[in-house]
């Protein structure tokens, strides 16, 4: 037979498996950049009697806004995206090129789960995709996108990456959503098992999307501040806003170009990498309203997470802080919060780059200790001058805390008044670096960043 042509039938059949899969490829990569890897790779599954084209994935590399990328998308049309070993090869295959290389991945995922047949030998191949995942993580970055409906192990990959996009449509389970549901007694959609907003206390859901040019457009924007941590930009720009509203929403604009991670999981926490003065940041804003924010362990994991981001590359890490310290109820104490409270500060010890922390509203406890003081590693403290920075939250809850019988509860309340929680007495003390009108932080926060960022 002649090579050419059965060369042009076997790309023909190549194509046609593969042609929905390469448009959403050529969605998110700039055009004509995709080049294929292992493109002729084709297996049977004895079990349906059909060919894996491609062994049902599709992995090579391309350029997003000419920054390169290693690519893996499941093709859900061969086998509904089902997963095997041979597949699993495959994209630790394209792994270990993106180690080798030091390129960041992103993954397009859509199974229903491993295909049947394979039995014990899919989940070796199950285990050596997800080691290699795991791997490189804090190598460079991951990005999964949910294309669908993710079930079974590979949903661990969601889990692994650095940031998860989901649309509308995405559905991510461990189980299947319909024998979830029955367990729990329910009659619920798969979209309230495994949508976005019913994984709001997972962590995963790093970014909700209605498009695939809004995935590729902030991959872009992660990846330009992570490539490139310094950039011009006008400097010594105040925020007059800031000495009228001590928001988070006003102080969200001192920030240029900001992209706020995690938005859906603990909102009160606001995870943001953006610039300040044009160099790359991390940074934790605490939203408490008027109250403050009290921490539970999905909060401090949240953070802890972003921490670890920001030492795997090299990002200043901020905190612009209004925390009253932990949750006061049972349910917060009989739970992971000490423990990941105790692995936060294990990650803060291991940031090189400079960490600075902004008391905004109220520092408060354990708040202050894990956000803004001096010995956890942050190397520049300021605070604003309508701050509060003290034991206890006002002179009643000193009276709470310690009140009894004996107790000059007068006394408490002169020691934890509003006025004795200036941040004026931490500054005598050398705690805090400055105290600042609020307008001026930006200013404050460049000159800090250019002295100790590197």
């Amino acid at each position: 037979m002649d090579k050419i042509q059965l060369l042009q039938e076997r790309k023909a059949k190549i194509e046609q498996a593969g042609q929905e899969i390469r448009s959403r490829i050529n969605a998110i990569v700039d055009e004509a950049s995709f080049v294929e890897l292992s493109a002729f790779s084709f297996s049977k599954n004895e079990f349906y009697g059909e060919d894996a084209a491609g062994e049902g994935v599709v992995t090579g590399f391309a350029t997003i806004g000419d920054y390169p990328f290693y690519i893996v998308a499941q093709n859900y049309k061969v086998l509904e995206g089902g997963v095997s070993k041979a597949n699993c090869d495959k994209i630790a295959k394209c792994l270990d090129a993106a180690e080798k290389n030091c390129t960041p991945v992103v993954y397009i995922l859509n199974t229903r789960g491993v295909q049947i047949g394979e039995g014990v030998t899919v989940l070796e191949g199950l285990g050596k995709l997800l080691l290699r995942s795991t791997q490189l993580k804090g190598v460079v970055p991951q990005y999964v996108v949910v294309d669908g409906e993710v079930y079974g192990s590979a949903a661990m990959l969601a889990a692994i990456a650095d940031f998860a996009f989901f649309t509308k449509e995405s559905v991510l389970a461990v189980n299947s959503p319909f024998v979830l549901s029955a367990k729990a007694g329910k009659n619920l959609n798969k979209e309230e098992v495994g949508g976005a907003k019913a994984l709001d206390k997972t962590g995963i859901p790093a970014f909700t999307v209605n498009s695939m040019d809004e995935v590729r457009s902030t991959i872009y924007a992660i990846s330009e501040l992570v490539a490139t941590p310094c950039v011009e930009a006008a400097l010594n720009d105040a925020v007059p806003a800031l000495n009228v509203s001590t928001d988070a929403a006003t102080l969200m604009t001192i920030f240029e170009s900001p992209v706020e991670v995690g938005a859906i999981c603990e909102p009160e926490v606001k995870t943001v990498l953006g610039r300040i003065g044009g160099i790359a940041v991390a940074a934790v804003v605490f939203d408490g309203g008027e109250t403050g924010v009290e921490l539970n362990a999905a909060k401090l994991a949240k953070i802890k997470n972003f921490a670890e981001f920001a030492c795997c590359y090299g990002l200043p890490f901020i905190t612009f802080t209004d925390v009253k310290g932990i949750c006061p109820c049972t349910c917060v104490n009989n739970s992971r919060v000490m423990k990941e409270a105790a692995e936060y500060l294990d990650m803060l010890d291991t940031i090189d780059t400079a960490k600075i922390a902004v008391v905004y509203k109220k520092a408060i406890g354990l708040g202050y200790s894990l956000f803004a003081a001096k010995s956890v590693g942050f190397d520049y403290t300021c605070a604003f001058a309508n701050a509060s920075i003290a034991l206890f939250d006002g002179a009643q809850g000193a009276v709470i805390e310690l009140g009894n019988e004996k107790t000059d509860k007068k006394a408490l309340e002169k020691k934890y008044s509003e006025e004795n929680s200036d941040p004026i007495n931490a500054a005598k003390d050398g705690y805090i670096d400055a105290v600042i009108e609020p307008q001026f932080v930006k200013q404050y926060l460049i000159a800090s960043l250019q002295m100790l960022a590197r």
